[in-house]
């Protein structure tokens, strides 16, 4: 096994969740010697959510030497300690607690993860805290550190599929609440890096792929079962997690002061078409389309992330393999659909 990620040793089929997080931490090639440039240890605020764990285990993969802390409520059974077992120091911390925030230790490289996405119907005050108010105190608490923040396409808005997405140039263009408090967040970095000179990026993340969860899960478990596959979003751009984890810690390197964004997914707009008959044909199946396509949506270009980084490593289609198998051979899922397909903003 390679100890890095690399396209022509990927497996033909993922066969467990150890070996799928493995995979998911496992850094390209290009990763250890551009994080090595990067002075100072990493800190990682929200480390329990998806994308957090196999992050940070990348990121001490790649740089064995740098600290590497995880800061969350560590909600999740048994992670503070699978956490630590990868050599990454974890602190208790509640983030909209101001005094909390205030003493966690200084660090030079902050990854921010934190945020609430799913349920902000429910308690849309609580998802603004969460997008805006923290973002203001990590902001002015890290205002010497560099900043690496996740934020999402969906602060984009819709794009004509035909012209291949929105670039980062594009100023935003919110629907709902957690698309609009996202921009809140964005907001807040970029004011307290330009009062302090803040370096930063801001990763706005397409549609990262687990097998565990995300836009292939959601397409292959409605074909599998024979449920109707909305097809009013037509398309998404899709990105294996790995390749996203190691392009926004990439991203340290690569700071800009002010802060700037960068589009962080796929190098191509994926089909859902295709990608459901796909999965139908692996399953003997024919996938069942509701709705109309439309050629409008939240959709937007990685030139920007290409020229940093080349192309993703995990490719589409051994994607589409991967998850096809997972899913036939009934291993675990998240349960937590992706909602790709809501146009209204209300996840």
């Amino acid at each position: 096994m390679s100890e890095y990620l690399e396209s022509h040793s990927l497996p033909d089929a993922i066969e467990s969740e150890e070996v799928l997080e493995e995979l998911l931490s496992r850094p390209p090639v290009w990763l250890p010697k551009l994080l090595a440039g990067v002075e100072g240890d990493v800190m990682f605020l929200g480390i329990g959510g998806k994308v957090g764990p196999t992050i940070a285990r990348m990121a001490k993969r790649a740089v064995p030497s740098k600290r590497i802390i995880g800061v969350a409520r560590f909600s999740e059974k048994g992670l503070r300690a699978r956490l630590q077992g990868w050599d990454i120091e974890t602190i208790f911390c509640d983030l909209l607690e101001r005094d909390a925030v205030v003493s966690l230790p200084d660090v030079s490289n902050i990854v921010y993860m934190a945020g609430k996405k799913f349920g902000v119907g429910e308690d849309p005050s609580f998802a603004w805290a969460m997008n805006t108010h923290v973002p203001a105190l990590v902001a002015e608490r890290y205002k010497k550190a560099r900043i690496v923040a996740f934020s999402t396409l969906c602060v984009y808005p819709f794009a004509a599929i035909s012209g291949g997405g929105w670039d980062e140039s594009v100023e935003p263009g919110p629907t709902g609440d957690y698309a609009t408090s996202c921009v809140g967040r964005e907001r807040m970095f970029s004011y307290f890096s330009r009062r302090h000179g803040t370096p930063g990026r801001l990763a706005r993340l397409n549609y990262a792929i687990d097998m565990r969860y995300g836009v292939l899960h959601d397409v292959a478990q409605w074909v599998r079962k024979g449920q109707p596959i909305p097809i009013g979003t037509a398309y998404a751009s899709v990105i294996w997690q790995g390749d996203s984890n190691a392009q926004i810690l990439g991203a340290l390197a690569h700071t800009t002061t002010p802060t700037t964004p960068l589009n962080v997914g796929g190098p191509e707009q994926m089909s859902i078409r295709m990608a459901a008959h796909e999965f139908g044909r692996r399953f003997g199946k024919e996938p069942i389309f509701e709705g109309e396509e439309t050629q409008t949506g939240w959709y937007n270009n990685t030139l920007a992330a290409q020229r940093l980084y080349g192309y993703p490593v995990v490719p589409l289609a051994r994607m589409i393999d991967w998850v096809a198998n997972w899913v036939a051979s009934d291993m675990p899922s998240l349960d937590k659909p992706t909602h790709y397909e809501e146009r209204g903003g209300q996840f």
